[in-house]
């Protein structure tokens, strides 16, 4: 008898082990009987027939074209997405891409979307106090000069003057001698600070230098992050019922941000697939790839088309290892078929270099198939049937 970690009695473990079901199916109907004290075996045995039918029903047929269903499944609804940009999760302040746009980033693989963004989870001790999550604000969100004070020039004298407001100092966290080493390290000057009055100049007395130095001021990054240009800080409702602030970033650094502290990076996630990958790994990609296409589609209301055509492409990207985009460059360019490369894009180049190498075509998949009028070997196209007998013939005497 199988062993099973669940308060249930062997009958009811008879009637379930005797399923078709995977094992953590049958855990979930253990489970669901033993929270039904009152269960006869009949119950169980009814339970456990109704899971199998729904998880054999799931089951794809036999020389089923998964791939056309799903091209179909994703394409269709597809036809209804918005071209246009619209304010992520609510939040007006963060504009993102999404629609067709979006998706489209996302099967192609860019390497940077048009819109990076981030969504960052706190610790408990920094999640539920403003002034907490403050802090790890101001670690993320870039600080440049003019956030910080005032910057002129005096020309007659040839220096950059610049004059830090203390309470923005204190507020972010950094002080003004730390300022003037900064801009030392980062534009090679001298300065000479006086509280919150900082001064420098070039070497030599020059307009452009000056200017030069000026606009190189303006492009340092004093504290945070550069990639991350502004951080909006807002307070939600969690499944629990608790309340949390959560950080909405415009531009990603998921490898930088997830080293900060304060930052709960079990859930802190951002919509750069690329950057997954490189920090979390290709099965961490293959997840993104599938909650972006889920979210971009259920957020234009189209959260019906069934999850599994989106993991079948996710799979697609990711099964070497790296992500693939679906387009010439990606998965559709390095068919071996040669037919069905061309087929796709840049038709003559593909005709020309197979004829240039001799490749050949085995006419083995859907689309070449279908060009030279020859049955798929899919469905019943793969399939023979012959007339015969059931056993062998006799003959009266």
């Amino acid at each position: 008898m199988t062993e099973v970690a669940f308060d249930v009695d062997d009958d009811t473990i008879a009637v379930v082990e005797d399923t078709d079901l995977p094992r953590r199916l049958k855990d979930n109907v253990y489970e669901e009987l033993e929270g039904r004290p009152d269960a006869t075996v009949e119950d169980a045995d009814e339970l456990a027939k109704a899971v199998e039918a729904r998880y054999v029903d799931t089951r794809v047929e036999p020389l089923d074209p998964v791939g056309t269903v799903s091209a179909q499944s994703i394409g269709e609804p597809g036809t209804q997405l918005t071209m246009n940009t619209f304010h992520y999760a609510g939040v007006a302040e963060i504009d993102v891409t999404q629609g067709l746009p979006r998706l489209i980033e996302l099967v192609d693989a860019r390497k940077t979307p048009d819109t990076p963004m981030m969504t960052v989870y706190l610790e408990d001790e920094y999640a539920t106090e403003r002034e907490k999550a403050h802090e790890v604000v101001w670690n993320i969100e870039a600080t440049k000069i003019l956030a910080l004070g005032d910057v002129s020039t005096n020309v007659a004298d040839m220096r950059v003057q610049i004059s830090l407001n203390q309470d923005t100092l204190t507020e972010r966290m950094i002080t003004a001698e730390e300022v003037a080493e900064i801009i030392e390290d980062n534009l090679g000057v001298s300065t000479v600070q006086n509280g919150t009055e900082i001064q420098f100049g070039p070497e030599e007395p020059s307009y452009r230098d000056l200017l030069q130095l000026v606009e190189e001021l303006r492009d340092i990054t004093f504290k945070g992050i550069e990639e991350i240009s502004r951080v909006v800080i807002r307070r939600e409702e969690m499944d629990d019922g608790s309340e949390e602030f959560i950080l909405y970033t415009e531009g990603s650094a998921f490898g930088d941000v997830l080293e900060i502290e304060g930052v709960d990076a079990s859930r802190t996630t951002c919509n750069n697939i690329h950057e997954i990958h490189h920090n979390l790994g290709i099965e961490a990609a293959r997840e993104a790839i599938i909650e972006e296409t889920n979210n971009t589609l259920a957020e234009q209301g189209l959260d019906d088309v069934n999850v599994r055509h989106l993991m079948l492409v996710a799979d697609m990207m990711t099964n070497n290892g790296d992500i693939e985009s679906i387009g010439r460059h990606g998965i559709s360019g390095s068919k071996e078929s040669v037919l069905a490369r061309a087929a796709f894009e840049v038709t003559v180049n593909h005709l020309l270099n197979a004829a240039i190498h001799g490749e050949i075509d085995e006419l083995d998949g859907v689309t070449e198939n279908v060009i030279v009028g020859k049955p798929i070997k899919l469905g019943t196209g793969d399939v023979d049937l012959r007339m015969g007998s059931t056993g062998p013939s006799t003959q009266a005497d």
